[in-house]
């Protein structure tokens, strides 16, 4: 039977306080690209660390080797975001509610591309006040991954630098390949390939559909067909030689989806929080938008940032009408969020 938890956080003081700031993030953001670069200390820097943090091993780089470029206020809503989760007991939630509730307080979040592509020497950039359609993506699972793994009282011990340690450790694992930040070329550039890497490090698991589910084997080559669309690869052909030799990798494996016209008879089994990635058309071009499942009224929705709208909002139409209207998607590959 299909899950019926469909909720709308309260608005907090969190959710003004955001609104707030990405005010004044909209008027001065060109004035204020030279973001704080702060290389982390390890958990055990500042004092006594969690226990659990001690005791259970994290598969990924550690703070003190991840270079981040954040602003105070993205950090701001970072930590104030987990505070809310604790507080809402959301830490007692699956792991797929838990990544649908974390997903509805991004509601209204303005859409901007390319934050991820400063210019500079590559780094993890943390930003929520504005989010494409990935970056919304990883930034809820991170979220929904640092309250999922620390027990409450363990969290409460924490000081504000350890709890963006553990956020910076959990969404390099989920956008790097192997966890492990180094350089352009490591970034999950492909969501196939972030949904094979993120299942091989046991944080999604890949959802096959049985009998409906088929196989796409056109080559992905978009980026290095399109390098002026990058200012990393442009007069660069050594990083297109890397990204090159990459595709080609992604392209020898067959990658399992469920086509358009089939999406609906699959709808019963997804569950809320489920990763959606919507198959390309597009030559070379494997996904062309991802999103988050969530059931309203008996039907499944899609809770995304797209272009057209310009926030972060649940579709208006159920999640097969709306990919059959739609040209360039050609059907959904799926990753269930697992949780500890």
């Amino acid at each position: 039977m299909a899950p019926s938890v469909y909720s709308y956080p309260a608005l907090s003081v969190l959710r003004v306080n955001q609104r707030t700031n990405m005010i004044k993030k909209m008027w001065s953001r060109r004035s204020r690209q030279c973001f704080v670069w702060a290389l982390f200390m390890s958990f055990g820097a500042s004092g006594c660390s969690p226990a659990s943090l001690e005791n259970t091993p994290f598969m990924g780089q550690s703070s003190e080797e991840i270079v981040v470029r954040a602003t105070e206020e993205d950090w701001g809503l970072v930590e104030g975001r987990i505070k809310e989760a604790y507080d809402q007991e959301l830490d007692k939630l699956s792991m797929g509610e838990l990544v649908a509730q974390i997903g509805l307080t991004f509601l209204g979040t303005p859409y901007a591309s390319q934050t991820l592509d400063p210019i500079g020497d590559e780094a993890l950039v943390v930003e929520l006040e504005t989010l494409d359609c990935v970056t919304f993506v990883e930034t809820v699972l991170a979220l929904a991954r640092v309250v999922n793994f620390l027990d409450v009282d363990d969290y409460r011990r924490m000081s504000k630098e350890q709890v963006r340690n553990a956020y910076s450790e959990r969404l390099v694992s989920i956008r790097y390949r192997e966890g492990q930040l180094d350089g352009y070329a490591s970034r999950l550039h492909y969501f196939s390939e972030w949904i094979e890497d993120n299942s091989k490090l046991g944080l999604v698991e890949e959802v096959v559909s049985g009998h409906l589910a088929t196989t796409e084997t056109e080559p992905i080559d978009f980026m290095t067909t399109h390098p002026g669309a990058y200012w990393q690869l442009r007069n660069n052909p050594a990083l297109v030689a890397e990204i090159q030799e990459m595709e080609a990798n992604l392209s020898a494996k067959p990658r399992p989806y469920v086509r358009e016209k089939d999406v609906d008879e699959i709808e019963p089994d997804l569950l809320n929080g489920d990763i959606i990635a919507a198959t390309s058309s597009i030559e070379g071009l494997d996904v062309a938008h991802t999103g988050i499942a969530i059931w309203k009224e008996g039907r499944v929705h899609l809770l995304h940032a797209p272009l057209a709208g310009g926030v972060v909002q649940v579709s208006e139409r159920p999640l097969a009408e709306r990919i059959l209207a739609l040209g360039g998607q050609d059907g959904v590959m799926i990753a269930r969020p697992i949780g500890r």
